[in-house]
């Protein structure tokens, strides 16, 4: 029996908030307690650094988790492998709440926690092409930009409730609690979440265009490769001013924010604040690029971010909560004018057996480089040159590169995803 489209957005969207939640928080760990609880014998910032290199971790599991996840959700369909993937987060995300630090197990602590990293990042990887996928292929052929962008909402979502909870938590408690065990509360709330979403998401149908397609690889990397090779060049291009544009938004402002001396529940209530908007405004952006087209909104968003950050860092500067939030709020637009569109930009580039694997592997191989590398780049660039300068140039840098990759792209607004294509 076929599911509605309401319901299978709500299903996707609930699924993806739950697995960007456990992501994102523990990004945001990352920069607030991690360094002290499991690289205690470091200076700060060196041990924030290595904080950050356990969270990058993460990103180096989603290519395989995608190529994994695509090889099978390829083959028997999309709904159980998302299934799978939140199970695995969701048992990943609790176990890190579990965990003894350093103070208890010593170096075996960061072994343990890296381990756990990498589960979060495998299951990942294979979470977010299933669900833009099983969203643009039950929604309509006019209205896919707006229906598919509503799993991209998941990720600022994600971020507003991981961002949320740990900023009700340091606002009641002192930091020394905090520090001792209410670090854990939102890595064990995951668990309750999980159980949620899964509720939700056996619940609805397969895929119609995938259950009507035949397959036509055995192995649909091989089809990938073979056919479609240059658009997961695009994917990539296309997600390196996204990607790295998020993090240091979201996660590597928090680091940013301490080390100037602005208070953690200032730039977490900016983020916040940001979040929610930006939630508000990614399926907009989707409706939008129904009517414009995805590639105008995707250039527009590039070019905007590239210029962004040169003010983004000096409204920071001044510690003021609105400046902040200001800076973090247009950051995120611009952001969303790429990321609205894209779950049906990158839906629309590939053959429907080929579909879950090749846009995993196009967005998650540009995840290493883009968004894992971002918080570590930023973090060794402040080090060395005491300065945001050189970072906002590293983002610039990449929004010329994303420019680039979409320019050249071909326009695939209205395309039918139950059509053979073999992109040569």
């Amino acid at each position: 029996m076929a599911t509605s489209i309401k319901k299978i957005v709500a299903a996707s969207l609930i699924g993806t908030t739950i697995e960007w939640y456990d992501f994102f928080l523990y990004g945001s760990a990352a920069a607030l307690v991690f360094n002290k609880l499991f690289f205690p014998e470091s200076d700060p910032l060196t041990g924030t650094l290595l904080a950050f290199l356990t969270y990058a971790v993460g990103f180096v599991a989603r290519p395989l988790g995608g190529l994994i996840f695509g090889h099978f959700g390829d083959r028997i369909g999309r709904k159980t492998l998302l299934v799978v993937s939140l199970l695995l987060m969701g048992a990943a995300t609790f176990l890190i709440g579990c965990l003894p630090t350093y103070e208890t197990l010593g170096p075996a602590a960061a072994l343990l926690l890296t381990t756990l990293r990498l589960v979060q990042g495998f299951a990942l990887g294979g979470e977010w092409g299933g669900a833009v996928l099983i969203v643009s292929e039950h929604g309509d052929t006019a209205r896919r930009g707006f229906w598919a962008s509503w799993p991209q909402a998941g990720a600022p979502g994600g971020n507003l409730l991981a961002t949320g909870v740990l900023a009700v938590l340091a606002a009641w408690q002192s930091d020394e609690a905090f520090l001792s065990w209410g670090w854990r509360v939102p890595f064990l709330l995951s668990g309750v979440l999980v159980l949620i979403g899964l509720w939700i998401r056996l619940s609805i149908s397969e895929s119609p265009v995938f259950q009507r397609s035949e397959p036509e690889e055995r192995a649909p990397i091989v089809g990938v490769l073979r056919h479609h090779w240059k658009d997961v060049i695009t994917a990539i291009g296309a997600r390196l001013a996204e990607n790295i544009s998020f993090y240091l938004l979201t996660v590597f402002v928090i680091t940013y924010a301490k080390e100037i001396g602005v208070a953690n529940s200032t730039v977490l209530n900016a983020v916040l604040i940001s979040s929610a908007i930006h939630f508000v405004t990614i399926p907009m952006w989707g409706a939008l690029s129904d009517r414009l087209g995805r590639r105008p909104l995707y250039l527009a968003g590039a070019a905007g971010i590239g210029v962004w950050i040169f003010a983004f860092f000096p409204l920071v500067d001044t510690g003021n909560f609105f400046a902040i939030t200001l800076a973090v709020t247009v950051g995120l637009l611009f952001h969303g004018m790429m990321y609205g569109p894209q779950a049906a930009f990158f839906s629309e580039l590939f053959g429907t057996r080929m579909r879950y694997t090749g846009v995993s592997i196009g967005a998650q191989l540009s995840a290493i480089v883009a968004g894992a590398l971002a918080p570590l780049i930023a973090v060794a660039l402040l080090q060395a040159y005491s300065s945001s300068v050189p970072i906002s140039v590293y983002l610039g840098l990449a929004a010329v590169l994303t420019l680039a990759a979409v320019y050249a792209a071909r326009e695939t607004q209205g395309r039918d995803l139950a059509e053979r294509i073999h992109a040569q």
